[in-house]
């Protein structure tokens, strides 16, 4: 199955620096806000000004980024995007201590760590297909995504109890130091990294089609177009129901903030295991039936949310379809992350993982807000439900052939032998 495989020095070190980075960003997870709230008294707008405005504005920030990540090293732009996150964190500490924290610095720290963070991503990825050879990428992307589900379940609560014990401005800054631990982590991989892909280079010119050159490659490609769609439409409406879930449960419903966080922490157990049984699902049953079926069984959970009622049986069901929705996600997000960099040349890579991610957040962003306007017109319940609805419809956005590099993302499967 591979999943106890050695992939060498490099990615462990490339392994360890996201995990380190990834913990630090949950544990600040609702920092910001809260800062916003309890230190600088903002009011509903001002918030919601910064969950929204931040990363979307990081997201356009980041689009001419993708060009100049293709053209220079790979694990040096990591190692500079990880240190202007650390500057820009440790900027809130040193601010407040100081007297002099301002919700325009909230704000701009919130833009330089979206794109920050989305140029990472993008280069990332590229360092992760220049380290790691293709017969083993997918058990390298099984890895991350357990790393990011074991985060998502310790990441808040751990921050919940730092921020009640010490304050909000705490986390931010053990979020910056998880950034300069990363920088090191990458510093350490140490190996000669390759140079750019040929035609790039650090002095090419910047030409206004390179920008798009992401788009153009996932858009040509059969197998990459509708896995795009889909990904970011289902992300777009996994997301755009949590405000509303939130509302309901925490409004209406009666359930203490504590017994919310515990609904969706602990079903995160469901991405370790996913995780854990993609590589061995593939190489039973082939890329395509794991992809088409974890796919669609990852449809098929939204709309109970709607049906979510007080007590003890609402958390349940909640913990429940929390449970089976991550499970399917941690299966097809690997093989959906290695299918993508295996028909990914590597000379554009970072362009196509950039637009993928600046495409995901825009959508979240877009969708987030029309559901905020459908919720009052219909209540958050049928907001929900229209929601599961229309992502049960998802599926058929998957690709139905066989990938021409499929034998690649864990040495062959059954059906392709």
């Amino acid at each position: 199955m591979g999943g106890g495989r050695r992939l060498g020095r490099g990615f462990g070190w490339l392994w360890a620096s996201y995990a380190v980075s990834t913990l630090g960003t949950w544990l600040a997870f609702d920092a910001f806000p809260l800062i916003a709230i309890l230190v600088l008294h903002a009011g509903t707008t001002q918030v919601s000004l910064l969950a929204a405005m931040g990363p979307a504005v990081g997201a356009v920030l980041a689009l001419p980024l993708g060009p100049w990540v293709e053209n220079r090293p790979k694990r040096r732009v990591m190692i500079a995007m990880d240190l202007l996150r650390f500057a820009a964190l440790t900027s809130v500490p040193a601010a407040y201590l100081l007297g002099a924290l301002t919700f325009g610095q909230l704000l701009l720290v919130s833009v330089v760590a979206g794109a920050a963070g989305i140029a990472f991503t993008a280069a990332g990825g590229a360092c992760l297909k220049e380290l790691v050879p293709p017969r083993d990428l997918l058990v390298a992307n099984g890895r991350f995504e357990s790393t990011t589900w074991t985060a998502t379940m310790l990441g808040p609560p751990l921050g919940g109890a730092a921020i009640a014990a010490f304050g909000p401005v705490v986390t931010v800054m053990a979020n910056a130091v998880s950034h300069l631990l990363s920088a090191a982590g990458i510093r350490a991989i140490g190996a000669p990294e390759p140079p750019p892909a040929p035609g790039g280079g650090a002095r090419q010119r910047l030409r206004a089609g390179d920008l798009f050159e992401g788009w153009r490659h996932i858009l040509a490609d059969s197998v990459l177009r509708p896995l795009f769609l889909n990904s970011v439409l289902v992300g777009g409406l996994i997301m755009a129901t949590s405000p509303l879930l939130a509302v309901l449960m925490l409004g209406p419903l009666g359930f203490a903030p504590w017994q919310y966080a515990l609904a969706f922490a602990a079903p995160c157990v469901g991405g370790l295991i996913g995780s854990r049984l993609a590589p061995g699902l593939v190489d039973w049953f082939g890329q395509r039936r794991v992809m088409l079926t974890a796919g669609t069984l990852r449809a098929c959970w939204l709309p109970w949310l709607a049906l979510v009622g007080p007590g003890t049986s609402g958390i349940v069901l909640v913990m429940a379809v929390e449970l089976g929705l991550i499970t399917c996600m941690g299966v097809f997000n690997p093989v959906l992350a290695t299918s993508r960099l295996a028909r990914t040349p590597a000379d554009r890579a970072a362009r196509t993982l950039l637009a993928w991610s600046v495409s995901g957040k825009a959508v979240i962003a877009t969708l987030t807000a029309l559901w905020g306007l459908l919720a009052v017109a219909t209540g958050p319940r049928a907001a929900i439900a229209i929601a599961g609805v229309l992502g049960m419809a998802t599926p058929l956005l998957l690709p139905r052939s066989a990938p021409a590099d499929s034998t690649v993302l864990s040495g062959g499967s059954r059906d392709e032998r």
